[in-house]
């Protein structure tokens, strides 16, 4: 064992927990992939290193994992190390998704030939951790009953490592033989003859079952929940594969690295909605006949985020199962209907569904005919008992977590690491965790793991811990860990990048939902492993953000702040937009920045259908106006009109836009508060400067009160809105009704409003720059708006106006808007001054993501309480 070093303040002496057999710099626990590159990379730091390991011999999950049919699921060519160039050129691979025994090879290889096993203790567990706070070091129990003192700690023990305890009374009464697809016996079994109960249908049921069909006599699969599949279609790696990458491997691994799943691919930029049938079979057929997971979940950009369009690929799968199977009745028991595609890990099968037209093959639904208990002689449902000499239990693992929290882990004052988990992980980058010093999970709850090609996560993560160790070294420090804030905020962040997807709709072990009594939480990060990746590298370029670091002479240095505030789809937007390196739209003119605006509205998706789009014109003080009104469809037959009538004006800093640059959000809004929406026109600046606008604002206010009925609306239910600009129409057309006596106003939906001209505002300093509207922009508005002696008059900036007796109000601010501050007064004053007022505030939104339908999903729910509040206005 190499001598401990002395940069990273280790010592080697005993202490009171009695001796110590092994001191050194980092424990490693797991001898899988990810433990033998950490392994391999700390000794080329010149940093000592124990590996520990529960097997015999490395392999981690492939060591285990020996069931019929068990193979790879990413292509072999990526499910592979690329840390080592020659590595690459010596090995290659003999088919498209490797064998179990072909990946254990390749571990062995690597093991060997980077003579990593004389670092490995095998055959030993480490059985408890706990944190030394007196001497910043891990004192860790082996099985073996002896003490390891290390300075750093890292649990590289898998996301799918510790099986899923059987939890199907009686199970142990069985009396013939049991085998776990997570636990099979490495001399094999020998099913032939024999009547074989398969239970389970997840990914290592749908790997083994076709296989052990071929061998048993008899076999019935007891399935739960049904699992989307598609044709693996294994063999030689095909040759598309083999011309990406071959003669260009570095650019193809950097490539992968910086993708969405950890394998080089181009992201789909259509949308299935959008698409014509013809389009979408053609797509879904090359899906089915290419054989990959990852062009399975990318065939279409908005599969994962829109309920409608992933049912399209649904119908498709349906349909091919139906094909496949002869009997119609097994055929609808393997269509999965309780779980949108992909929101489950998709399998690869190979005569999968074939299978089951065998006549020794029998399907049990367990939903409809439900496991009672084991008997010693095999299985009783609620339609009685089936005999049999084997029971396979394909059940799966306590996935990302349960290795973790096996081991009796005590971190800072005692604390023990499962009861933090109790209530679901919590991680900072899915790396370290608060109150736990030192402490490291590779591809860890948190992290993109599981949602992408291990290989790529795998090599982040060893690379990321390994530079940290030596950063800490470089700089004294003796420990490192998160902050509870860092950490929260991450937390946050990975629920809000679930939310925004389909993933939380199934009932899934990403999850946690397979383990009885474990929480129900998305486990790991579905931005994405380039974004990920990027993330990790600003937290470490920002002086490990978030993070908070001691010395030896108990010095404190910690780098306040929260890696990704803003919501994760307005992240992604942000970082699209920069890569255009877009001009200011400033520095555009008004000319300019109204061509530039009208061409992105011609590419952004559209809102929602609704019952009819009626467009028209109405009378303005200085001529005709457009309008475009969306009237709800009457799917109700007890709700037909009139409806209630929300007056809106569009956002564009009175310069821009005009009754159809909102069309998504009103259609939206439409759909949502069953209220017709009329968008009206007004005039612009600079043509037309203050007070313009705000009089042909007053105008569509009374013109619409006045047709109400001609435009299938209720007269007596009519409301404003208004988003930015439009936000700030809307805001002072109430006091101008309520000042001339009408249209009466039932309530205003003031979205991210433009209250008062204040240079001075907190806000707008905070978040001038990055975010859209800009500083430099909203002053832009002003000056093409409104003389500088105008921008106090409350036609301009309402907040100063008189505030009593006005419609109730609900007021919507973001975040990260240089707006947000005059919006929270104006809420504030409005309440203040006596009125009914609701704000909400929008946590991660920036001024315009929040009317971006199906662009910014995770503005949904956010529209969905607008929606409410304009209803709440007609009650």
């Amino acid at each position: 064992m190499p001598e401990s070093n002395d940069e990273v303040g280790i010592d080697t002496d005993s202490t009171a927990d009695g001796d110590v057999g092994v001191d050194v710099d980092v424990v490693v626990v797991g001898a899988g992939f990810a433990g033998l590159y950490l392994l391999h990379r700390l000794r080329g730091l010149g940093l000592s290193a124990q590996g520990f390991e529960t097997g015999d011999d490395v392999g981690g999950t492939w060591y285990w994992n020996r069931y019929p049919g068990a193979r790879c699921d990413i292509q072999s060519v990526d499910y592979s190390y690329s840390f080592d160039p020659e590595l690459e050129k010596e090995w290659e691979w003999s088919e498209k998704y490797a064998t179990q025994p072909e990946i254990l090879r390749y571990v062995d290889h690597v093991a060997t030939r980077h003579d990593l096993r004389r670092d490995i203790r095998f055959s030993t567990s480490i059985d408890a951790a706990r944190w030394d706070e007196d001497n910043h070091r891990w004192l860790l129990t082996t099985s073996e009953g002896d003490t390891v003192r290390s300075r750093f700690y890292v649990m590289a023990t898998g996301c799918l490592s510790q099986p899923k305890q059987i939890d199907i009374d009686g199970a142990e009464n069985f009396g013939g033989e049991v085998y776990s697809t997570s636990r099979w016996p490495h001399d094999g079994v020998d099913l032939t003859g024999k009547r074989v109960a398969v239970i389970g249908t997840g990914s290592s049921g749908v790997q083994s079952i076709p296989i052990m069909a071929d061998q048993c006599d008899a076999m019935t699969v007891y399935q739960r929940t049904p699992n989307f599949a598609i044709p693996a279609r294994n063999g030689p790696t095909p040759q598309w594969k083999l011309d990406e990458y071959e003669g260009r491997e570095a650019e193809y691994r950097n490539d992968a690295k910086w993708s969405r799943a950890g394998v080089p691919r181009e992201p789909a930029t259509e949308f299935a909605l959008l698409a014509t049938e013809e389009e979408r079979q053609t797509r879904y057929e090359r899906v089915w006949h290419e054989g990959e997971l990852v062009g399975a979940g990318s065939s279409f950009a908005d599969l994962m985020v829109n309920e409608d369009a992933n049912q399209t690929f649904v119908d498709f799968l349906h349909g091919k199962i139906r094909s496949i199977v002869t009997d119609p009745e097994t055929a609808a028991k393997l269509c999965p209907t309780d779980h949108p595609v992909g929101s489950k890990r998709i399998c690869l099968e190979t005569d999968y569904y074939a299978t089951f037209n065998k006549s020794h093959v029998d399907l049990v639904d367990l939903r409809a005919n439900p496991i009672v208990e084991i008997t010693e002689t095999g299985v009783t449902t609620s339609d009685g008992p089936t005999e049999f000499d084997v029971i396979v239990y394909a059940t799966g693992f306590d996935a990302m977590t349960g290795a973790i929290v096996a081991v009796d882990i005590e971190g800072r004052d005692g604390q023990s690491l499962a009861d933090k988990w109790a209530d679901g992980p919590l991680t900072y980058l899915g790396l370290t965790v608060a109150g736990f010093p030192n402490f490291f999970t590779i591809t860890g709850p948190g992290s993109p793991s599981v949602l992408s090609n291990m290989m790529v996560s795998i090599e982040q993560h060893v690379d990321w811990i390994s530079d940290c160790i030596v950063d800490l070294r470089d700089r004294g420090a003796t420990s490192i860990e998160a902050a509870p804030q860092a950490e929260s905020a991450w937390v946050q962040y990975v629920n809000d990048a679930a939310n925004i997807t389909l993933f939380p709709q199934a009932n899934s072990w990403y999850m946690g939902a397979n383990v009885p009594g474990k929480p129900r939480v998305f486990l790991p990060f579905v931005g994405g492993v380039g974004a990920y990746r990027q993330t990790c590298n600003e937290v470490r370029e920002l002086d490990y953000l978030g993070f908070i670091r001691r010395d030896r002479t108990g010095g404190v240095s910690h780098a306040v702040g929260v890696i990704r505030p803003l919501q994760p789809d307005v992240t992604a937007v942000l970082a699209a937009m920069a890569e255009l390196e877009l001009p200011p739209l400033e520095t555009l003119g008004h000319e300019g920045a109204r061509a530039f605006m009208e061409a992105t509205a011609e590419q952004r998706p559209p809102g929602p259908e609704v019952g009819e789009v009626v467009d028209g014109t109405f009378p303005g003080p200085a001529g005709d106006l457009n309008y475009r009104l969306y009237r709800p469809a009457d799917r109700d037959s007890n709700k037909k009109g009139p409806h209630p009538l929300v007056v809106y004006y569009h956002g564009g800093g009175w310069v821009l836009g005009n009754h159809m640059s909102d069309d998504p959000f009103c259609r939206d809004l439409c759909v949502r508060s069953g209220a017709a929406v009329l968008s009206v026109d007004y005039r612009h600046a600079p043509e037309a400067p203050f007070p313009a606008a705000v009089d042909d604002a007053v105008a569509a206010l009374s013109w619409a009160a006045d047709n109400a009925a001609a435009l299938g609306a209720d007269p007596d239910r009519i409301a404003v809105a208004g988003w930015s600009a439009g936000a700030n129409l809307a805001a002072v057309v109430c006091q101008a009704a309520r000042d001339s006596g009408g249209p009466q106003i039932a309530g205003q939906l003031l979205v991210t409003p433009v209250t008062n001209h204040d240079p001075a505002s907190p806000s707008l300093a905070e978040n001038a720059e990055g975010y859209v509207l800009t500083r430099s922009l909203m002053e832009w508005f002003w000056d093409q708006y409104a003389e500088p002696d105008d921008r106090t008059d409350p036609r301009a900036s309402p907040l100063r106006g008189e505030l009593e007796d006005l419609p109730p109000a609900y007021v919507v601010t973001s975040q990260f808007d240089p707006l947000r501050d005059e919006g929270r007064a104006y809420a504030d004053a409005l309440q203040s001054a006596g009125n009914k007022v609701a704000h909400r505030s929008a946590r991660g939104h920036i001024h315009t993501s929040l009317h971006a339908v199906n662009v910014v999903i995770s503005g949904a729910p956010i529209r969905a309480d607008m929606a409410e509040a304009v209803r709440g206005f007609f009650a």
